[in-house]
């Protein structure tokens, strides 16, 4: 079962976006998940990363300070709160989780999300 993730859209440089990821089959709630990102013609990257109680987050140098990660396990979602939103942040989102993810040929990405930040 994938992970969905959605809440993208367009936002002007400085705005704010919650992502949401839904774990539709409740199989996550155990494991660490994380955001990944990438813009067009770039890799893939991390992003943000919670434990699987949200006790630990970790987070890319680009974003730290700016986003922050949630979960509720009671309702099986994560959640990227992004605020002050910068134009390289314009990306397609995904969640999943971290370790599988990290791993070389996870293909597992599920629906993305986009963001796309205006200047």
């Amino acid at each position: 079962v994938q992970l969905q993730a959605y809440g993208g859209g367009l936002v002007q440089a400085g705005g704010s976006l919650r992502l949401s990821c839904e774990d539709p089959g409740r199989a996550f709630s155990n494991l660490a998940i994380a955001w990944f990102r990438q813009a067009p013609g770039k890799e893939r990257e991390f992003v943000a990363a919670t434990t699987w109680n949200g006790g630990y987050t970790y987070y890319a140098d680009s974003v730290k300070g700016r986003f922050s990660i949630s979960r509720d396990n009671t309702k099986s979602m994560v959640y990227l709160q992004m605020n002050s939103l910068k134009p390289e942040d314009t990306a397609v989102y995904y969640c999943a989780p971290r370790v599988a993810a990290e791993r070389p040929g996870f293909d597992s990405w599920g629906q993305g999300t986009l963001v796309t930040v205006s200047s």
